[in-house]
């Protein structure tokens, strides 16, 4: 054995993530400050670039990889999540993320996305949500508001929009969160919350499209409105908000109501945060939906749920390890034949 010490690598910064690429989004895109949190959190996993995967579909989002000093693959339209999977399955030990936006994911990828989430496999999935399709010069998108009037809706859109956050707990995802691309320290603790969750995160990021979609959440983001209009959860708090922290949400039963704690109300009566509570977290994504007919409520940020589940490559590990140790190797020719054969005389 030898006696030489190990040198330690030197820790990683957010410059080792950075490549010598030039970055071309548009000046002013919020894909700059998602890129820079992402290249901020990376070091604090402890993770070595190698075993880093960076898997991208096609959009503005999916030229991530490119500045990603990582692997990466910037892929097929809407099958990052697919193709995500497939490597997950066979390199269990690498961090993947997958970039995604608000057309890739949810379109032509909508079906890939849901079926990722519910089978669990441990990856991240970021999607940008600037509910337009800005590579394709600004057409309406799943995520686009009723009545939007874009290049192929002059006469504004007639399709109710998706929910993304209501659309990954109807398929089950294991850790469901949102943040924004303008609040860089709460958008630095979602992504380090998604990458400690093992299963599939879903991280719904709201991110402005200068060009096409300009001002889209501006109401959460500007300060004159945002603590009025946005309501930060918090694992065990009151759900308050407000520039005061004077307005809260309680349950009558399951239905939510805004009160105002000027009018003898108290932290002690609000509605506590509880990230294990599916159904808490199911109202939590519906407030989100048409104000005329629910109400308005202000818009959550944070981690919605949190769920431990088995993971996909874990459960198709175990099955594969008591195969070999119950049947010994396994003989093609029979498992083509299958278990049901006809004798033709």
């Amino acid at each position: 054995m030898s006696d030489v010490a190990t040198t330690p690598l030197p820790a990683l910064t957010a410059k080792d993530f950075a490549t010598d690429q030039e970055v071309r989004w548009c000046p002013g895109c919020g894909d700059y400050s998602i890129l820079k949190q992402v290249q901020t959190i990376l070091p604090q996993t402890g993770i070595p670039r190698e075993n880093i995967v960076i898997i991208s579909g096609i959009g503005c989002s999916s030229r991530f990889p490119y500045y990603m000093n990582t692997f990466g693959m910037h892929s097929i339209h809407g099958r990052a999540t697919a193709i995500a999977s497939g490597l997950k399955a066979t390199r269990p030990e690498l961090s993947v993320w997958i970039v995604t936006g608000d057309g890739d994911g949810l379109s032509i990828g909508g079906n890939h996305t849901i079926h990722l989430l519910r089978r669990n496999f441990d990856v991240n999935i970021l999607l940008f949500n600037n509910q337009i399709y800005g590579l394709t010069k600004g057409q309406y998108s799943p995520t686009s508001e009723e009545h939007k009037v874009t290049k192929s809706t002059p006469f504004g859109s007639i399709d109710h929009p998706f929910n993304p956050l209501a659309l990954a707990m109807g398929a089950d995802a294991s850790f469901v969160a949102r943040s924004m691309d303008r609040d860089p320290k709460h958008l630095q603790q979602m992504l380090l919350r998604s990458h400690g969750h093992h299963g599939a995160s879903f991280l719904e990021i709201y991110q402005n499209c200068n060009i096409f979609n300009d001002g889209a959440f501006e109401i959460y983001t500007e300060k004159g409105s945002k603590m009025e209009e946005v309501l930060f959860l918090e694992q065990g708090q009151p759900l308050l908000y407000g520039a005061n922290k004077d307005k809260g949400i309680k349950l009558d039963g399951y239905k939510p109501q805004l009160v105002n704690l000027a009018d003898g109300h108290s932290a002690d009566d609000l509605w506590i945060h509880d990230e294990k509570d599916f159904f808490k977290a199911q109202i939590l994504t519906r407030f989100f939906d048409n104000p005329a007919t629910l109400g308005h409520y202000p818009r959550p940020f944070g981690v919605f749920f949190s769920a431990d589940r088995p993971t996909y490559e874990d459960g198709m590990r175990l099955q594969l390890e008591d195969a070999i140790a119950t049947k010994g190797k396994g003989d093609l020719n029979k498992l083509l034949e299958g278990k049901e054969t006809w004798v033709i005389e």
